[in-house]
């Protein structure tokens, strides 16, 4: 099972996030957006992030407006509205496209990689796991909410003694 490459993530500011900064964590990657009927999630995968804390789980919010124009803002405009309507702490990055020739490439190794899940993004709210060693454990599609994942991240995660 191919492991999760090295990928710079764009944030609004015009910095960068190393993925190589999240290794040891379990991730999650999300694709948003503002205008869904799934916006609604942003609660709970900040209730996720929380449960679990920045150093056991790295959650990544990537708005799209491939889905039904449902993201239309620009990378301001969606930051702002992620933070005022629901203080969102966990990244979320600059504007992607997760499917066709301009999809991001972290987005063309969730979806194209040597993984159980090799077909494009269908909706808003796709989510995929990764293991702590950077590897593709599952997919998520929209209508699984974020606390129906708890189980599957604490098994993830290294046991404490």
């Amino acid at each position: 099972m191919p492991t999760l490459p090295n990928f710079l993530l764009d944030y609004p500011d015009g910095s960068h996030l190393d993925l190589r900064q999240l290794q040891g964590r379990v991730m999650l990657f999300v694709n948003t957006a503002s205008e869904c009927g799934y916006t609604r999630q942003y609660a709970g995968l900040q209730e996720l992030y929380d449960l679990f804390g920045p150093d056991q789980l790295a959650v990544l919010a990537f708005p799209c407006n491939q889905f039904g124009q449902q993201e239309p803002g620009d990378d301001h405009t969606i930051a702002a509205f992620c933070q005022s309507r629901f203080a969102i702490r966990f990244p979320v990055l600059s504007k992607v496209d997760v499917n066709g020739p301009g999809a991001h490439p972290l987005w063309r190794w969730l979806t194209l990689a040597d993984s159980e899940w090799p077909q494009p993004v269908k909706w808003n709210f796709t989510k995929f796991l990764v293991d702590t060693r950077g590897r593709l454990v599952k997919r998520y599609e929209p209508a699984v909410e974020p606390w129906e994942l708890v189980e599957d991240i604490r098994a993830l995660l290294p046991s404490r003694s």
